[in-house]
């Protein structure tokens, strides 16, 4: 790869994101890779030379919700005063991934088109927009984390108290109704080392809690100090060692990569959440096979009963898929029995919508669109009452509340539990940054009150 060019000082480039996680920590990465090339990040999108829009393919209809944000900002560029700098216009992530050249050709305005496995070449790509329209879509040889350059510590500082650390992309189960192998690649995992230095980087500026991402995270197979593979069990305990970091979580999971090792890591790790989002999509064997998710449903039960058996307080989170081609009624009955049977903190569902390229887009059996509303609402009103219970049930215990911002209202702050539900505390803003014990003694619609039991900071 070609050395990255000088850009101007005094630029300013403003980022939509949309979608997953990891997407939000890729658009931060593309800040900190044109830091050093004159680059500050803006939320004010009228002031920007640079414009970016980070997709995600997995909701429906994304493209064309791209695309209009594109003719929106093409007609705001057009309106700039005569004279004014030009406003280069990308599209970066996933939808950038699979159509590519067909952004350039329907949406003229569009100067750079790159997918994720390309945003360490950004400032490299961003020169060359400048005089020709580029599409990078390629998936490169080279690691992209090891070319991007350190997050500044004010960079980081100014994003918070947690953070999303990125340690696996891509996906190899090719699930019949998903696109990102096809837009992310084939599964990667990052080197031990480079994940603990970004991770103590963090720490160093004041984040206390870490999300680690990636596509199917628990197929995390990075190579370790010695050359041996090291697991996302194994990794937990590395990351556990580091001072600062008082909480580490992961995000998104499969279950045939549940293996012993990161369950007994959810046993041992007090800095390891009790909180595991385990999506299955169905409960029915018929459509898990159609779906070519390669487990049972009884696998999956028998995978939950070993992670409650290492960890009694586990919360468990999941996806569901209603109306996937071929679903018979009995198969969306067996979908609401095993959400009943688990009780889930907290679960997204969705209506199945086709994606092009992927298999399930040619299945037949396609379901009726009024079909799959009906049952989504069958499913997500059980849902809402699981989560409804789970919270009634947090009322009057203790948790150790991380204090992250202020609240919505004065004198209030707001924190997480260490089941990522959100508490909104009557306290002053100087314990912010603070993990303390807070009795809950209330719940609303999508939260929870509490009440702080001491000042005392916990030891973590």
């Amino acid at each position: 790869m070609s050395e990255n060019p000088s850009l101007p000082n005094a630029k300013k480039v403003f980022i939509k994101t949309y979608g997953c996680q990891m997407n939000v920590y890729d658009s931060d990465r593309m800040t900190d890779a044109l830091a050093p090339h004159g680059y500050s990040p803006t939320q004010e999108m009228g002031e920007a030379d640079l414009v970016l829009l980070n997709t995600c393919h997995i909701r429906e209809k994304a493209a064309e919700k791209v695309y209009s944000e594109l003719g929106r900002i093409r007609d705001f560029r057009d309106e700039r005063a005569p004279g004014a700098k030009k406003m280069l216009i990308g599209v970066a992530g996933c939808v950038a991934q699979a159509e590519g050249e067909e952004i350039m050709a329907r949406a003229p305005a569009v100067d750079l088109v790159f997918g994720p496995q390309s945003y360490h070449r950004l400032p490299e790509l961003v020169a060359r927009a400048a005089t020709e329209r580029v599409v990078d879509t390629d998936f490169p040889e080279e690691d992209k984390f090891a070319h991007l350059p350190a997050p500044k510590r004010e960079a980081t500082i100014s994003r918070g108290l947690t953070a999303f650390l990125t340690v696996q992309e891509g996906c190899d189960k090719f699930c019949s109704f998903c696109v990102v192998p096809y837009t992310r690649g084939a599964e990667v995992s990052r080197p031990v080392a480079q994940v603990v230095a970004e991770a103590r980087a963090l720490a160093d500026a004041g984040v206390r809690e870490i999300t680690l991402l990636g596509q199917n995270v628990n197929a995390y197979h990075g190579l370790g100090d010695s050359g041996r593979v090291v697991s996302l069990g194994a990794l937990c305990h590395r990351l556990a060692e580091i001072e600062g970091i008082a909480r580490i979580r992961y995000t998104t999971s499969h279950p045939r990569d549940m293996d012993d090792e990161l369950i007994a890591a959810h046993r041992d790790l007090e800095k390891l959440m009790p909180y595991l989002h385990l999506p299955v999509q169905s409960g029915s064997d018929t459509i898990l096979k159609a779906m070519n998710r390669r487990h049972t449903a009884a696998e999956y039960l028998e995978i939950i009963d070993r992670i409650r058996a290492a960890r009694p307080d586990m919360a468990i989170s999941g996806d569901f898929i209603v109306g996937f081609p071929g679903e018979t009624d009995a198969d969306f009955e067996a979908t609401v029995e095993i959400v009943k049977k688990i009780g889930y903190a907290s679960a997204f569902s969705f209506k199945y919508s086709s994606r092009p390229g992927t298999p399930g887009a040619e299945m037949d059996g396609q379901i009726e669109e009024h079909v799959k509303a009906e049952r989504l609402e069958i499913l997500q009103t059980e849902i809402t009452r699981q989560s409804q219970a789970f919270n009634a049930g947090c009322v009057g215990m203790t948790f150790p509340v991380l204090i992250e911002k202020p609240g919505r209202n004065p004198g209030q702050v707001a924190g997480r539990s260490p089941y990522l539900q959100a508490v909104h505390i009557a306290a002053e803003q100087d314990l912010i940054g603070q993990i303390l014990p807070v009795e809950i003694i209330g719940q609303a619609k999508n939260s929870l009150e509490g009440r702080i039991v001491t000042a005392n900071a916990l030891a973590v």
